[in-house]
Order: structure tokens, then sequence, then C-alpha cells
């Protein structure tokens, strides 16, 4: 019986070609005759465009055409949200953002192309930009905004959570912020598309090849089943490149215009403003508890911004409805319109912003009880899930608290503040709850089995460095009895058969039982060509004699592996399609749980923050490949040490422009910043979620990292800062 490859630490199968430029992402593709297309973007934040001279751009060397609302690219307006702009671009004169697409140039080369575009003169018919919240954050309940909501658990016999706060025997209120933020993947957005006839190919980047078709389809007014998507390798995401952007109908539309293939790359300042970003929250937060620290009831009014370009908005109250038992719970969500593009998901929306309120809330109201932060925690562990009364599929956090505590030495931990002192740092630990959805979405994957003795596992799942090549490989192989590295993953491709999109942590969970069914049905199909086929030898046989197993098929005695019994048949190949349906469980909640220790230094003379132990215990089902997963959640980590000590998109009130909208301004976490992570996994299947067991954990990673590194400056400073990101002029004079 040959061992199973999942779980072990298993090297990338698309690793190679990575490392050593062999991978084609969407800018590499140079079809003949490629022309190069440039955006030309609006230098107001709010207005109208009241002219566009393009005479000089015209006439530049190279030019083949320039487009702009007056000249506009036939597009259609979009139907589905798809968390990007919500109209296509070039089809009005209004401006709604600082660095809007008000003109697309497309030339022979690149350079001439963006020189072209330096050449429009715009004028404009400007007004105020709107491109903060209005108020203080407490005073931000009673904006004029949108709002949605509340959503509501109230215990029996309360009349009101607000009531239930205020007859708590302790109560606690705080306001918490986080600004504007950015995904920063390495690989700018980028399309190359060209047409054959009236059908549409398209080399772009995305987290699923079907969410573009589906987008094309509707802004070009072409039948999808004539648009082939292509992605195989993704540099990066974190959310950003779910939705199409600009340069994507735009590409696409002007190669049909022009009869010739169009390539179009956002520069990484397009990037910032044309392709989304986590939008600006604040949560304002009431809790009530005992004495002893069992919460009564919590209120959570969150508020989050939306641009006016888009629809998408962040519920960024919502984590506090699923993490700690409470009788009477209660979140709102109010969204401000704003004029700096359009927000969009990014990496655990809702549950990174929302975690760093409430694991905050949770230390400042046991600093008050004068309980322990982890013993606060258990005294509130929700053992059924908080807003519904339904029981989890499965939950182990209580053993990640104890897990984590014991190796990272959390009974060691000074009660009181600023206890610890290291020559002119201040130490202080702190620890944070991580959870995350979980749940399986339905998934289409085919495998093919060919006489060369391999086997392929296709699907338009996306690759976005996370490791689904390989999850792909892991499965397909443990399923047919093969080596990894007999198997070849083929993902990014629209016309495969339809696999999950790499978003919510849901990958692998969904796409995964697909990969096993696909690979037992292929079996059947390959017994069933043994027992037909004249020229093999178990031909005429019944088929329940007929065995597969370890990539042979054997029966009577006779054993053949499946490359040589296609060869023999002189067949190429045999394939199978398997789907794995939506999970459909109304009984149950499903989540993904973990904890996060860290501990941080404090230069007691400069503010300087340094992040210099951290462990991290995850409750996630079956860990697929743990060298992945390891390596998954230490990403998130890093992303959410960011988000905690550097990254925060400065915005200039007066113009909306983004003021650091460059990789050399806005402030990223790189080597020097980030300690050794030490990640744990309980791996515990979660039998209900699949028979794979396996839940999300791309996500997971980040939340609960904010407000774990807050804690810890707060034991190590005495200082609490409830807005991201802490800086040093934040703790000056701590």
């Amino acid at each position: 019986m040959r061992a199973t490859p999942i779980g072990q630490p298993v090297d990338r199968v698309d690793g190679r070609i990575k490392v050593t430029g062999a991978a084609v992402y969407a800018a590499d593709n140079k079809p003949a005759g490629l022309t190069y297309g440039y955006i030309v973007t609006s230098t107001i934040g709010r207005g109208v465009i009241t002219g566009m001279d393009t005479a000089a751009a015209l006439a530049s060397p190279g030019v083949l055409a320039v487009y702009t609302p007056f000249n506009p690219l036939k597009l259609f307006a979009y139907v589905q949200n798809q968390n990007d702009e919500s109209a296509p671009p070039l089809q009005d004169k209004e401006v709604r953002f600082h660095g809007q697409t008000i003109g697309f140039v497309v030339a022979e080369t690149w350079e001439q192309a963006r020189d072209a575009a330096s050449l429009i003169r715009t004028t404009y018919q400007q007004q105020p930009p709107v491109t903060a919240f209005p108020g203080p954050p407490a005073a931000m309940e009673k904006a004029d905004t949108d709002a949605e909501g509340p959503d509501t658990v109230l215990a029996t016999g309360v009349a009101s959570v607000a009531q239930a706060v205020a007859a708590g025997e302790v109560t606690f209120t705080a306001s918490y912020s986080t600004p504007v933020q950015h995904h920063c993947a390495m690989e700018p957005h980028a399309t190359v598309a060209t047409w054959n006839g009236d059908h549409l190919t398209a080399y772009t980047v995305t987290q699923g090849a079907v969410l573009s078709v589906r987008r094309l389809s509707e802004t070009l007014g072409v039948d999808a089943a004539k648009i082939h998507v292509i992605s195989p390798h993704v540099g990066g995401g974190f959310g950003g490149k779910w939705g199409n952007w600009a340069q994507v109908p735009l590409a696409c539309a002007a190669a049909k215009a022009l009869g010739r293939p169009v390539k179009a790359v956002l520069t990484r300042e397009q990037v910032f403003t044309l392709a989304g970003h986590r939008p600006l929250t604040v949560q304002n937060l009431k809790m009530a508890c005992t004495a002893d620290g069992k919460l009564t009831a919590i209120t959570n009014d969150g508020i989050t911004s939306r641009g006016f370009a888009g629809s998408w908005s962040e519920s960024v109250a919502n984590w506090t409805l699923t993490t700690y038992a409470s009788p009477s719970i209660q979140v709102t969500k109010t969204i401000v319109p704003l004029n700096l593009g359009a927000a969009t998901v990014m990496r655990a929306p809702g549950e990174a912003n929302g975690s760093f309120a409430l694991e905050s809330a949770m230390d400042e109201l046991a600093e008050r009880l004068g309980l322990d932060p982890l013993e606060m925690r258990m005294k509130n562990y929700a053992t059924f899930v908080p807003n519904t009364g339904k029981p989890w599929s499965s939950k182990h956090l209580d053993e990640c608290y104890r897990r984590g505590a014991e190796e990272f030495g959390w009974s060691k931990r000074p009660k009181k503040v600023r206890a610890t002192v290291d020559g002119d740092w201040l130490v202080g630990t702190g620890m944070g709850t991580a959870t995350y959805g979980a749940s399986r979405g339905l998934a289409s994957i085919k495998v093919r089995l060919s006489a060369d003795g391999t086997a392929s596992v296709s699907g338009t799942a996306a690759d976005l460095g996370t490791g689904q090549y390989t999850v792909f490989a892991i499965l397909a192989a443990d399923v047919l009895g093969i080596p990894v590295d007999r198997v070849r993953p083929e993902l990014g491709d629209s016309t495969s058969p339809t696999a999950a999109n790499a978003g919510g942590s849901n990958s692998t969970c969904t796409n995964g039982p697909a990969v096993q069914v696909a690979a037992k049905a292929v079996q059947t199909e390959l017994v069933a060509l043994a027992v037909t086929n004249p020229k093999s030898p178990f031909h005429g046989k019944d088929p329940a004699e007929v065995v597969y197993r370890d990539g042979s098929v054997s029966s009577g005695g006779l054993t053949m592996s499946f490359g040589t019994l296609l060869t023999t048949c002189d067949v190429g190949s045999v394939e199978a399609v398997g789907t794995s349906p939506r999970l459909v469980d109304p009984e149950h909640g499903f989540r993904s749980f973990g904890v996060h220790f860290c501990e941080v230094r404090v230069h007691r003379w400069t503010g300087e923050p340094r992040v210099t132990r951290w462990l991290s215990v995850m409750d996630a089902g079956t860990i697929i490949n743990v060298k992945a997963a390891r390596s998954q959640i230490q990403g998130a980590v890093v992303m959410g040490i960011g988000q905690a000590l550097l990254e925060a998109t400065e915005v200039d009130q007066g113009t909306g422009r983004f003021a650091n909208g460059n990789l050399a301004s806005y402030l990223v976490p790189v080597h020097a910043d980030i300690p050794p992570i030490d990640v744990r996994f309980l791996d515990h299947p979660d039998p209900l979620i699949s028979g794979l067991g396996a839940k999300g954990i791309g996500e997971l990673g980040i939340v609960g990292v904010a407000g774990a590194i807050g804690n810890a400056v707060h034991h190590a400073t005495g200082v609490r800062v409830r807005e991201l990101p802490i800086t040093l002029e934040k703790l000056l004079g701590s």
C-alpha cells in the first residue's frame, strides 16, 4: 500500500518554472501584430470632463487610435456586481475619483502610446472631492449614509441590545479605525487580447477564468462560448484580481475595433488607483460583561467606505457575530460613499479589520477586570455559533489556545504593562483569535490518463502563488496511486471544466473533492476500455473482475500499468469529468479557527515597534500540503504585520489623490521586519464539510494579527493604539 502524499511537505510542482522564468504570465504573451495600449487617467478627484484635445496624440508617431468619452469604445453596462467598477470605462464624462480612466491610447509600441497619452489636454468642471468620513468616529453612526442592518441576537427577556449593554455589571466603549490599504501584488494587472473573427482570446490576470468570461460577455455583448480566457499563472492577487479592471475591457474592445492584438498593462501607480483597495473603516464597540468576565451584550456599529465608482463595501462588524459567546449581540453597517475609486475585497475582507477591533477590545476589557487575556477568551468560548445557536461542524479552537499558550510560554507573561525591559527596548506579548468562514461550492474537474504513464488534472481554477497546482497534483496522485511528479495540473483555462475561483479561502475545500471524484471516475473509464477494447488483454472480462490499483489494472494474475494498457489498446488517453456538489447544510456553522501569539519590542526613545517572536496554531481541517499551508499562514501573518505597523494609503484630502501610490512610498514589510514565524496545524479533518475534510487557510492567517500586535504593543508600553497602523509617532514618549 502506497503512503499518501496528503499532509506531507510536498515541493511545489510549478516551483521550477517560476524560479527559472519559464512560467508565462499574462503580459508575457506576444501574438503576431501586437499593439500596445496605455490608459489615460484623470488629474482631478471629482467633476465633469468638458473637453479633451487629442489632436497632438493622434499625430504622434505610431499611434493607431485614441479613445475617450468623446470617442468611446462600445461597451455595454455591467449586469452583475463583481467587486470591481460598477460601469465600464469611457462611457460617460463624469469623474468620480482621482486617477480614473478617461482615455486609452493604442500605438505600435508601449513607449509611443505612453508619450502620446502625455500630449492629451483635458479640461474639467471641478467639484471638491469627498475623501474622508464626516466627523469623529464616535459621531459616525449619525452620518448621512446608506445603511444596512442591523443583525441582532437578543437574549430572552431583554428589550434591546442597547439596554442589555447599559445594564451590564461592567461596560466598555471604544472606537477603532483602519485606513485605506492596497494589495501590492508583485504582478501588475495586464491583458493581451486577440480576435479570430468573432472569437476572442484574452490572456489576462484573474482569480478565476470564468470571472473574466462572464464580465467580458456582458460588456462586449459577445456570447460567452466565443470567449477564451487563459490565465495559467498569476503573480499574487489577495482579492485585487477578482474583478476585471479597466485594462481588460479596453484591450479587448480596442483589439476588435483595430483588428489587431492589443496589450494593456497598468503602471504601478495605476494599479493603486484603478484596481481597488481595502476601504476605510470605523467600528464603534460597546460591550458589557459580568464582574467575572462573562460577556452579556455587544454592539458593534461598523462604518465602511465604498467608492462612487463601485458598489462593493465591507461588512466590517460582522466578525463580532460569530467569534465570542454573548446572549445579546447587535451589529450594524453604515456605508459612506467617497471619491476614492472602487473599494474591493482584500485578504479576509471584513475579518482582518473586524478582528482588530474586537481582539483589542477583549484585551482592554480583560485588563479592566484584572483577567489574563487568554482567560477572558476562554470564559467566552463559543461552543455554538453565537448568532444562530447552531453547532459547529468542527471546532478545536480551545486546543489551539492551550497548545499555543504552552509552546509560546504564555504563563510566564507578566500581568502588568511595561514590566519587561531589555536595554532600550520595552517588551510585551499579545494574542489574537483567528476565525474565517468555511464552505464548499460546486466544482467540476477533468482527469486524463495518458499512454506515456502520466495523468493530467484540469479545471478553471487559479493559482495566485497559493499552491493550488500542487494541491491538484497531490489529490490526483493520492487517488490514482501514482507519484506526484507523474501528475500534470492544468489551471486557468476557461475551456476546462468549471472549478472554484481563487477567493474566500474556498479553492481547496471546493476543488479538492472534485479532483477526488474525477480521479475515481477516470479509473472506471479505464476499466471500461480494458474490457471492451479488442486489443486489450482484459477484453471480454466482467468489469467487476478488473481492479485498478496504484496506477495499474489487474485481473486473473495479470497486472499492467495504465500507460502500457493504453499503448497496447492503441488509445492515446482516457478521461473523465467529476463534479462535487455545493455543500448544503443549514444545521451547522462552518469556520476555520486559530490563534496567534506574538512578542513585540518598542524602543523607549524612538517609539519604533518591532515584532520579534511569533507562533500561530491553526485548526483548518485536513492539511493537504503542510509545506505550502505553512507558507500560506506565514505569508498572511507577514501581511498582517504590514497592516498593523506599516500600511496606510495616504489621501490628499484636497484632490483625492493617493499621495503614496507607489512601492517606494507605500510601506510593506521586508525581510528585516519579520521574525521567524512558527506555524502549527492541528490537522483535525472536518467530515461534515467533505470527505476530504479540508477547510480554508488562505485568509485565516491574517485574521487577528493586527489585534495581537496591538495587544502586545500595549503590554510593552501601556499605550493603547486604536487607529491602524501603529506607527512610532503614536508611541513616542511611551
